[in-house]
């Protein structure tokens, strides 16, 4: 498997690294009081230049979040809604599919606490799964990972994207759920 960890939960503002701690991809989303926010994903560019050894990155795609009307992913001077890209299936909206670059079905399950991207078809094959930071209260502490399996490396970047956009579709669920517990709400 390849393990990504990311520097913080908040998937929209966070950093990336592989398992040698090489910074892979970044995302950064500005603060807005109002207005849509747009999360920028960046990838690592290749570094031939031995002897200026800064990280250098390309922009890999952009989301763009509404609250009312689809959200839209941007990438590759393309622009498509995610209600069309990866539009929601299952009860309440649970799951989220789409058809990878190599044209075949993925489903990303939006589970209680994480994030579950299987193959969708007879196999139902698990080829990435989130796991949440610890704090080693109750076993080692560890940082947010992302464990992806090789088989779908060649769509490292359809991962990356899609994983943000549906983990914050989770948090944001988790947290509207614990509003209305606290509130006395349903």
């Amino acid at each position: 498997m390849i393990l990504f960890s990311l520097s913080t939960e908040h998937v929209r503002n966070t950093i990336i690294t592989n398992e040698q701690g090489q910074i892979i991809y970044k995302t950064q989303t500005p603060s807005k009081l109002v207005g849509v926010r747009t999360t920028t994903i960046q990838k690592i560019k290749p570094n031939d230049d031995r002897y200026h050894m800064r990280n250098q990155f390309d922009v890999l795609g952009e989301i763009e979040w509404h609250k009312f009307s689809s959200s839209k992913f941007r990438s590759g001077g393309t622009e498509v809604e995610t209600k069309e890209f990866i539009p929601k299936r299952g009860l309440w909206g649970r799951e989220r599919v789409f058809i990878g670059p190599d044209n075949r079905p993925y489903r990303w399950n939006l589970k209680s606490r994480v994030v579950v991207l299987s193959r969708d078809d007879a196999s139902r094959a698990e080829v990435a799964r989130f796991h949440r930071a610890t704090f080693g209260i109750v076993g080692r502490k560890r940082k947010a990972m992302l464990e992806v399996s090789p088989e779908v490396a060649h769509m490292m970047d359809t991962v990356i994207m899609t994983f943000i956009y549906v983990e914050k579709l989770r948090k944001d669920k988790e947290e509207a759920s614990r509003s209305a517990a606290a509130s006395g709400g349903p």
